[in-house]
Order: structure tokens, then C-alpha cells, then sequence
């Protein structure tokens, strides 16, 4: 079963963060295999809420794009190095590829092997040396033990073309000789005298016992096989390893990480026949073929909070949607496929995923309740944003009794420890909780912090203003504007880029706007904010 993904919004807030980890909880109840990811760096008051409780920071999740890792590449497909190059091209044959990676004992990546580099050894090379194990040679020349003395064999092959006489007056054999011959046994008492490195039998010929004897004495390999001579000289050279001939191919070395358009534009350039897929460490994952390009898997995700791709993970459309359970208006995603989508007016994405929990008899356990409970009280501001219904009051009354804690005692130290900006640049605390959308083709961005002391903020208004205007100028933002929330006097002050100005006056009916303006009950951005700012300019 392939996990699933589930994540907020990017710049997550305790909401988005919370929905992804109870949804991931839920689901996992209900026997899926989900895990919970956030899109960014948590702020102090999500923090918070998770400490609370003990829940650790869901993983960061990059990206959803396609991935090597998500193509249905040959796994475990390779050779290791000391197999022979015989074995090599009946692997080759037996798949019908044209090439296969070689690794090591630790199957970490040594080269790659094609029928190709096949064929040039066996045109180009010197037949008579041999650089391989004593199994190697039997299956190669499908021959039986008759006496082993070591698993490496290396040394110079010699056939027995001359008359006995001839071959043991004008021949000279060596320590690492390898001997191919029949049944003469003069010519084999010459070489067991001579300690050679190996004697292969053919055409089933025997050894006398005297000879077999001084063979195992003088610790000389045997090899008995019913290939004649010319078979054995024709078939040796190719028991010699496969790493004598690999090709060290970093090129098209492909790793298991590398996104699926990288590798389109590699294969472009490079056009092989196949690319080892290493990891890494370069481990040997693996073999992928163009064919296999055709057999993808798509990460598959649940989107919380958010439904519009301009705050969704970079990569969604390469990604396969299941899932949307928001409580924000639908935005401009699509899908080739009818998914499941759960949207309620309600105050916090957290409410509808408890609501969940009640329809599909889970019990919550504590401290998701917990969790889950920060999240309400911190989007509906502790009750008071206009967003707030009777389903989030109702939701917060019962998990309240489950964690065993006052809201309104945890709500208020959530946000003061939400609202703290010791530590923080400035253009940290704009993106802290940030939501970025289009209207039409204008690049809209609203940033949006509680306070309980406005103060700290207004000293340093013109270093914000400045700020903002950099960033619209450098990201090309229409408006961008930070609304600082008063969690006391219960409204938010506006800190914008000159070009919003006149947006936002048109937006809150208000003349000759300044910066710091005071918007008195205005604390919600997904009711009383954003919807005002989108009216404007589709009217344009």
C-alpha cells in the first residue's frame, strides 16, 4: 500500500498543521496508510499547541513532483562484478535489454555492461588470458569438478595443437598456466610435473590415476567437460569476469531522488538504451528502461486547509489529488477524476475533521483532542472572529472534556505565545501565517499576525513598509500587505505597498488610507479581509 500524503498550506498555521496530523490520525484508524507533512517552518503558536501535547512537527515535505523513485523501474536488476561475461549476456539475452549495471559486493554502482562491449571483447581480445573464478569457467563450458585447489583462477591458456613429443620439448609451461587437453596423457604428465595453474579435460577425457594424484599433491585445479577443444577455446574467454570489461558510465547514472523532467532532458542528450538508478550512497537500486517510462505511480495527497495550487506544494499537478477537506471558498484546481471533497462554512478546518471522527465512531485520543482544539480556538481568534459557528463553539466544548483543560485559559497563553516576535526578522514574521492568491492576473499576498501589544510593531512600521514594497517589487505582487491583528481591541492594522493603496481603500471604503490604519472588528482574513480585496479588483 503506497502512503498518502496529507498537508496544509504553504507558511502552515497551528490549523493547517493540526488538520494534517488528526486527518493522517483518522485515516490511519480507518485502515489507509497516511503521514502528515508540513510545507514550511511552524510558528510559535503551532509550536506551541504540538509541545502541549507532545506531538512532534510532522516531517517537511519539498514536493510532490515526479520522481525516478515513482516510476516502475526493474528493481534489483544487476550483475555483480565477479559474475562472467557469459552469465552476463544470458541475462542480457533472457530480458531482452541491451544493457545491465554492474556493482560490487555492496552492489554499489562499478559500470554498466551492453552487448556491445561484449562483442568488442570477443572480437578484440587476447584469448588466451584468463581472469576468473573456478566456478565461472565450469558453468561456462558446462564442465564437472575434479579437483579444486583455489576459487581464483588468472593465467595464460594453452591448447594442445602440436604432437606430444613437439609439445613437451618446445612448450613451456608455467605456474599460471591453463592447459586444454584430451587424452594424451604424456602431455599431462609434463604439466602436473610442472605445477600448472589448471588442467581442463575435454571431450570427457580422464587422467590416470597417478597423474590425478600428483595433480591434488601439487594442488592443480581439474575440469572435465564434454566440450571438444574448439568449444572450450571458443567459450573460455567469456568466464573471464564481467568487470575486466565495464564501461564506467557516470553519465547516465540516474539517482532514485532525480524529478522525472530532469531525467526526460537527460535522456534527450544522452539517448541510452537504460540508466542504473542509484540512491545516494550509490547502492544499485536498479535498472530503468524507456519502456518502463510508461508505468508511473503519482505521489498521491489529501490537500487540508487550502485548496488552490498557488499554496499548495510546489509539484501538485504532477501529483495525483484523493482528497480536499477545507473550510475556505474552492479555488482553481482541477482534477481528471471525480475525489472526495469535505467543505463546511465553518471556523477551522479542525472542526470539520472532528466531525469526522464523530461520523466514523473513532474516538479521539487525548492528545489529538488537545491539538485539535488549539487549531479551532486559534483561526476562530478564541471565539471572536466573525467566522466562528456554532459547530467550532460545540466542537471546542468536547474536546475540551477529552484534554481535561479550560479553553479559554489555554487559548489566551496559545496566542501570547503565538504573538511573541523575539527572534524573528521581519520577513519571517510577514510570512508566518501568509496566503498568497491570483485574481485574474494580479499577484495578490496577505500576511496576517496577532498581537497583544501593537506597540512593538508600530516602531518599526516604516522598516515593514519598506520591506513589503521590496518583495512586490522583486516577486512581482500587486498587493501585499500585513494586517496586524489586535487581539484587545479587537481589529487589525494594515501595513501595505504603496501600489495597494488605492485597492484598499476601494476595498474598506476608506479615503486617503495611510499606513497603520485601524480596521476596527475586522480580524478575519478568509471572511472579512481576502473576499473584500477579490471583489475589488474582479470589478476591474
Amino acid at each position: 500500500m503506497k502512503e498518502v500524503l496529507l498537508f496544509g498550506h504553504k507558511k502552515p498555521d497551528t490549523d493547517s498543521c493540526v488538520s494534517a496530523i488528526a486527518l493522517s490520525y483518522l485515516k490511519n484508524q480507518l485502515g489507509e496508510k497516511t503521514s502528515p507533512r508540513v510545507l514550511g517552518r511552524v510558528n510559535n503558536e503551532t509550536k506551541y499547541v504540538l509541545d502541549c501535547f507532545h506531538v512532534p512537527v510532522p516531517k517537511y515535505l519539498n514536493d510532490v513532483k515526479l520522481q525516478i523513485c515513482d516510476i516502475n523501474y526493474v528493481h534489483n536488476c544487476y550483475m555483480n562484478e565477479y559474475a562472467s561475461i557469459y552469465d552476463c549476456y544470458r541475462y542480457l539475452e533472457k530480458n531482452k535489454i541491451n544493457s545491465i549495471p554492474i556493482v560490487d559486493s555492496s552492489k554499489k554502482i562499478k559500470g554498466i555492461i551492453t552487448n556491445n562491449s561484449i562483442l568488442k571483447e570477443l572480437i578484440e581480445r587476447k584469448y588466451n588470458h584468463i581472469n576468473t573464478s573456478y566456478e565461472n569457467i565450469i558453468k561456462t563450458i558446462d564442465g564437472k569438478e575434479v579437483l579444486k585447489q583455489d576459487n581464483e583462477i588468472k593465467g595464460e591458456v594453452i591448447s594442445t595443437a602440436y604432437r606430444s613429443t613437439t609439445f613437451v620439448d618446445e612448450i613451456i609451461l608455467k605456474e599460471d598456466s591453463i592447459l586444454i587437453v584430451g587424452n594424451r596423457h604424456s602431455i599431462i604428465e609434463y604439466a602436473v610435473k610442472n605445477k600448472i595453474k589448471m588442467i581442463i579435460l575435454v571431450s570427457s577425457a580422464k587422467m590416470k590415476e597417478e597423474h590425478l594424484q600428483l595433480a591434488r599433491e601439487n594442488k592443480i585445479n581439474v575440469i572435465e567437460t564434454a566440450l571438444n577443444s574448439l568449444e572450450v577455446i571458443q567459450y573460455i574467454a567469456l568466464s573471464n569476469y564481467v568487470k575486466n570489461i565495464v564501461e564506467k558510465r557516470e553519465d547516465v547514472y540516474i539517482y532514485n531522488t532525480d524529478y522525472y523532467k530532469d531525467f526526460l532532458d537527460k535522456h534527450t542528450k544522452i539517448k541510452s538504451d537504460g540508466y542504473p538508478v542509484i540512491n545516494k550512497n550509490r547502492d544499485c537500486l536498479g535498472f530503468l528502461t524507456i519502456n518502463n517510462l510508461y508505468d508511473k505511480k503519482k505521489k498521491q495527497v489529501i490537500l487540508v486547509d487550502h485548496n488552490e495550487k498557488i499554496q499548495s506544494v510546489d509539484g501538485i499537478d504532477e501529483a495525483e489529488i484523493l482528497e480536499v477537506v477545507d473550510h475556505h471558498k474552492l479555488g482553481d484546481f482541477s482534477t481528471n477524476y471525480p475525489i472526495n471533497i469535505t467543505t463546511m462554512p465553518v471556523g477551522s478546518t479542525a472542526t470539520i475533521i472532528y466531525h469526522l471522527f464523530v461520523d466514523n465512531k473513532i474516538e479521539i485520543p487525548k492528545h489529538i483532542a488537545g491539538i485539535m482544539m488549539g487549531a479551532i480556538l486559534s483561526d476562530t481568534l478564541l471565539f471572536k472572529s466573525p467566522t466562528t459557528t456554532t459547530m467550532d463553539r460545540y466542537a471546542v466544548s468536547q474536546l475540551e472534556r477529552i484534554c481535561n483543560l479550560d479553553y479559554r485559559q489555554f487559548g489566551l497563553e496559545m496566542i501570547k505565545q503565538g504573538s511573541s516576535l523575539e527572534g524573528k526578522t521581519k520577513e519571517e514574521i510577514l510570512y508566518s501565517d501568509f496566503k498568497g492568491f491570483m485574481v485574474d492576473d494580479k499577484k495578490v499576498g496577505i500576511g496576517q499576525i496577532y498581537t497583544m501589544d501593537y506597540s512593538k510593531i508600530s516602531a518599526v512600521a516604516e522598516e515593514y513598509v519598506h520591506l513589503l514594497n521590496d518583495i512586490s517589487k522583486n516577486e512581482n505582487y500587486y498587493i501585499l500587505a500585513l494586517f496586524v491583528t489586535d487581539v484587545i481591541n479587537n481589529g487589525s492594522y494594515i501595513l501595505f505597498n504603496d501600489h495597494a493603496k488605492i485597492e484598499l481603500e476601494r476595498s474598506f471604503s476608506l479615503e486617503n488610507i495611510k499606513q497603520e490604519y485601524f480596521l476596527e472588528n475586522v480580524i478575519s482574513r478568509k471572511k472579512q479581509i481576502i473576499p473584500k480585496i477579490m471583489e475589488t479588483l474582479e470589478k476591474r
